[in-house]
């Protein structure tokens, strides 16, 4: 689309995001893998069966994100947080790599301290190039960004992490964007320094290294990555490092719930530390769908919903993508031209204001424009793909995003797996795509993702080719702003919650000729 993007994908097992790092590419698609079901609770989880695809280049984990709200939208479980504290050379995030190792969860967000040092002024950076900037000391982190980007991650929000660059002593341009997580290791020699720091940590470790073994390895770091010479790292060791060890962070010791001996070597406490880990993450475990699709949806439509008028040419559309006998031709070309009229009927909802123009004849022309920064479609992969083509057609320059959510077949949970959305969407009207909706799981997940994007929810418009009333009075319940758009309302939905009477899998029709009518879907 030539548009900046910004990526949020899974952090799994092994696979951890290094805030101070340089990002990973972006991932175009995320399938999900085929043939082997995955486990509803964290201690069920099975180290030989781990949920990725392996290709010639790299490997891609598949696990999802399961609801982290609850059936009325709003969130209901905050993500865990482990605060890891201990000297400069430590071994923490050994430690926290052993730790995610060991929990073997999807969504595990590794947040390093390092990232929120303070950007330096020419006087500090002239001192820093010469080793005598301290830091080692409390006042050379931004604690109130940490504190406010670590809040909002916890709350499942969206958030910008700067990258902090050791060799020019500065963040550098670009920051790394990170969004959701089930667990958040956060690591820093400073865990412990802050009192509002402290009320966002649920677990707190300090891992307890003899200092000679630290020393040695700050200078085989400092040297070989950081680009330092032996005399300096030793300089500002016995300047810094020590004495702040002795003053600031060995006595916060006993703030600790754990202290770990040894660094990453103690896998007796790091069993324990995962033990209560995994507890605490069956406790926050929730039945979204279940509980949806056990409602009782006795209200009117509301009124935030809009079907497209039922002409005779709506109506004859229906009548040929819903007839069992209509060949895959004639049923992606009618569908197309169906989603077209929806998608122009849903442009009708965006806010637009009075404008004059001046006509070739010299005449102005009272019109109007649209009244907004920009416009975003957002399709709920893969069906949601399928209104692509049309939005395209109808609406010039405009910004794609994705976001792929399935079923898990264990427990019948929507699941995120991935999302790729443009940069600065949170000012945006976003229309949000998606061919069926049948319970509303699955689109109030993708609501959820734009609102932790900071999208207003006003902003947002659903829309589908069809929908079932229990799809329509669930969003609609959860998110009372958010517009539903739609060519027409089934009544009911099957024992496998397929709409009834439904059209079938679009995306399965339009992609594989074959059977397509009879091929079963996982619908949320």
């Amino acid at each position: 689309i030539g548009e900046p993007y910004c990526t949020s994908v899974v952090t799994c097992p092994s696979v951890l995001l290094f805030c101070s790092g340089s990002g990973e590419d972006s991932l175009d698609r995320l399938l999900p893998p085929t043939g082997a079901p995955r486990r509803k609770s964290a201690t069920s989880l099975s180290k030989s069966e781990p949920p990725l695809l392996r290709t010639g280049t790299r490997t891609i984990y598949t696990a999802g994100r399961p609801p982290w709200y609850d059936e009325h939208g709003a969130q209901s479980k905050e993500a865990f947080v482990i605060g890891l504290c201990g000297g400069s050379a430590s071994g923490k995030t050994t430690v926290a790599n052993k730790i995610i190792e060991a929990l073997d969860v999807p969504w595990v967000v590794l947040l390093s301290m390092d990232s929120f040092y303070k950007v330096l002024s020419p006087e500090e950076q002239a001192l820093a190039a010469t080793n005598d900037y301290n830091f080692d000391h409390p006042a050379a982190f931004d604690f109130e960004l940490l504190v406010a980007t670590l809040r909002k991650l916890k709350q499942g929000k969206s958030v910008k992490i700067p990258v902090y660059d050791f060799t020019t002593h500065g963040r550098q341009k670009d920051w790394k964007n990170v969004y959701g997580a089930s667990v958040i290791i956060f690591e820093g020699i400073m865990s412990f320094a802050d009192k509002e720091l402290l009320q966002l940590l649920d677990m707190k470790i300090f891992v307890d290294t003899d200092s000679d073994i630290r020393l040695v390895r700050r200078l085989r770091r400092d040297i070989t990555e950081r680009g330092r010479d032996i005399e300096g790292v030793i300089k500002q060791y016995n300047k810094f490092v020590k004495p702040a060890f002795e003053q600031y962070i060995e006595p916060a010791m006993r703030l600790a719930d754990i202290v770990v001996p040894r660094g990453g070597g103690n896998m007796v406490a790091i069993d324990l530390i995962v033990q209560h880990v995994h507890s605490q993450l069956e406790e926050r475990e929730l039945s979204v769908r279940a509980l949806l699709a056990s409602a009782q949806q006795t209200q009117p439509l509301p009124q935030t919903l809009s079907v497209l008028e039922s002409t005779p040419q709506v109506r004859g559309l229906h009548t040929i993508i819903r007839n069992k006998e209509t060949c895959r031709d004639e049923f992606i070309f009618y569908s197309k031209r169906l989603m077209r009229l929806l998608i122009e009927h849903a442009l009708t909802f965006l806010p637009s204001q009075p404008c004059v123009v001046q006509t070739p004849q010299g005449h102005e022309y009272k019109g109007r424009s649209y009244k907004g920064k920009g416009i975003t479609g957002v399709s709920i992969l893969r069906a949601g793909e399928t209104m692509e083509p049309a939005l395209r057609a109808v609406c010039k320059d405009v910004r794609i995003g994705k976001i792929l959510i399935q079923t898990n077949l264990d427990s019948g949970e929507p699941e995120l797996h991935y999302l790729r959305l443009p940069k600065d969407i949170s000012e945006d009207h976003v229309i949000l795509m998606d061919s069926t909706v049948s319970t509303g799981a699955a689109a109030m997940m993708a609501i959820r993702v734009l609102l932790d994007h900071e999208v207003q929810e006003d902003k947002i418009m659903l829309v589908s080719l069809l929908m079932a009333e229990l799809g329509v009075h669930s969003v609609a319940y959860a998110f009372p702003k958010v517009k539903i758009i739609t060519t027409a309302v089934d009544k009911s939905l099957d024992d496998y919650l397929h709409v009834i009477p439904g059209i079938g899998n679009i995306a399965m029709i339009i992609e594989k000729p074959c059977d397509w009518m009879m091929e079963p879907r996982n619908v949320v």
